[in-house]
């Protein structure tokens, strides 16, 4: 058996898999050497509290938070979320989709969805966005 492959950030044992492991077209080429980056957490919801529908709910579910950046990129960023802190009801499955949507130059959508019988008490949500920025010695040209 050969050693373990690395390529891109995905580290295998199984060569055979990297034949899957595709980029989905969107790589950003960041060709300026001003880069910004701006980092957060919101809790974005503690339903458990007040009974509320994450908590109580069935069905598909949302809890979405528009995050402003302190100052806004040169063009729309790269933005990762994940899940920080999850406080989850054990006797049912555990069912949950975070997304960042309506990226834009000054913020984003930070997206939590539940569905079916989940049942969530709260979520944490961490993200980074990673762009361009403009500084003084950049010009606008017409």
């Amino acid at each position: 058996m050969k050693g373990p492959a690395l390529r891109g950030l995905f580290y295998f044992r199984d060569r055979s898999k990297l034949d899957r492991l595709q980029c989905d077209g969107s790589m950003k080429n960041i060709t300026t050497a001003n880069l910004g980056i701006c980092q957060g957490s919101k809790v974005m919801f503690a339903d458990f509290a007040h009974g509320g529908e994450m908590w109580t709910g069935n069905g598909p579910r949302e809890s979405r938070h528009t995050v402003q950046f302190d100052a806004p990129f040169a063009e729309a960023p790269t933005v990762m979320v994940g899940i920080a802190m999850w406080d989850m009801d054990q006797t049912t499955a555990v069912r949950a989709d975070i997304a960042a949507e309506k990226v834009s130059r000054k913020g984003f959508d930070l997206v939590f969805r539940t569905w079916a019988d989940t049942r969530v008490a709260r979520i944490r949500a961490d993200w980074t966005a990673l762009g361009p920025v403009r500084t003084e010695d950049d010009w606008d040209v017409d």
